[in-house]
């Protein structure tokens, strides 16, 4: 950080790319610290240190197993929504005898400046690191409808899936309303919902939150386009036009010849059902029925 007359600057360095901010004023959170010195609980054989706090195992166990802990005394995400839920994993397993562990619990959080930065799982850079092959899919607000709308367009809707499949292992939303958006992401993933299957979700027309229905598209996309079964190449929300999906009783031959009318969403869809029965063709946006070798 530097001051040049009125202004203050932030220089910022990740993974060697560097960047400077320039700011009117540079406001720090240095955090907290847990406040469990006075606590006497060396006389209980519970092991603490002035940072951390206090000592817990994955079921929030002290090292008295009689003795759990919840909350910002032992959290290293400390949050006000992780602090209730904590507690409901200490009733669980200190009074109910379940086996709960807090490394299952999906913690997302949320930095309330202008546009919102929320974030839930983990990063790519952590994925690099634990050799984890992902994928990324990113929306820009500015493709967003909704956004468009109230011009809040800054910003963007990143997910990142494992390789391979559709499972969801973290995403970041910034954006004007990215507090509300995180949670579709992370009930999906304490669910075991796929992006593929989130984007499947109906939602009303016109909200900010189409952005994860659109990078759910845009996997759908992508996943037919390697596999060779989709004329699809980007999600856009254009018209298609689309031969009847009812087949006839022979390969490679529709029932009727008539023409519908679907949205880029339904499509995806429809082409996957399609190829999954063999019979595919496509051209210039127009799907038409023949034999796929």
């Amino acid at each position: 950080m530097r001051v040049e007359g009125v202004q203050t600057f932030a220089d910022l360095i990740q993974e060697g790319t560097e960047n400077t901010v320039v700011a009117d004023k540079l406001l720090v959170g240095v955090g907290q610290t847990p406040n469990v010195e006075k606590l006497n609980l060396e006389a209980v054989n519970v092991e603490y240190d002035a940072a951390a706090g206090i000592h817990v195992n994955d079921f929030l166990q002290t090292t008295n197993r009689n003795i759990y802990a919840a909350g910002d005394v032992c959290a290293k995400r400390r949050f006000t929504h992780f602090e209730a839920e904590s507690s409901r994993l200490v009733i669980q397993n200190a009074l109910q005898r379940q086996r709960n562990r807090v490394s299952k619990l999906i913690i997302p959080w949320c930095t309330y400046t202008d546009p919102e930065i929320a974030h839930v799982g983990i990063y790519v850079r952590e994925a690099r690191e634990k050799n984890i092959p992902i994928k990324t899919f990113t929306v820009p607000m500015h493709d967003v409808h909704r956004a468009i709308c109230d011009t809040e367009e800054q910003g963007f809707a990143k997910i990142h899936v494992e390789e391979d499949s559709d499972r969801i292992l973290g995403a970041t939303v910034v954006s004007r309303h990215a507090g509300e958006m995180i949670n579709d992401i992370s009930l999906a993933m304490q669910s075991g919902i796929g992006l593929s299957r989130l984007g499947r979700v109906v939602r009303p027309y016109p909200t900010q939150a189409a952005a994860i229905q659109m990078a759910a598209d845009a996997y759908d996309a992508a996943t037919l386009n390697s596999t060779r079964r989709s004329p699809i190449r980007e999600a856009r929300i254009r018209p298609y036009f689309l031969n009847c999906p009812v087949i006839g009783p022979a390969r490679g031959r529709c029932c009727c010849g008539e023409s519908l009318r679907y949205g880029d969403f339904e499509l995806a869809k429809i082409v996957d059902q399609l190829a999954e029965r063999g019979i595919l063709a496509a051209c210039d946006g127009n799907v038409r029925h023949s034999n796929v070798a």
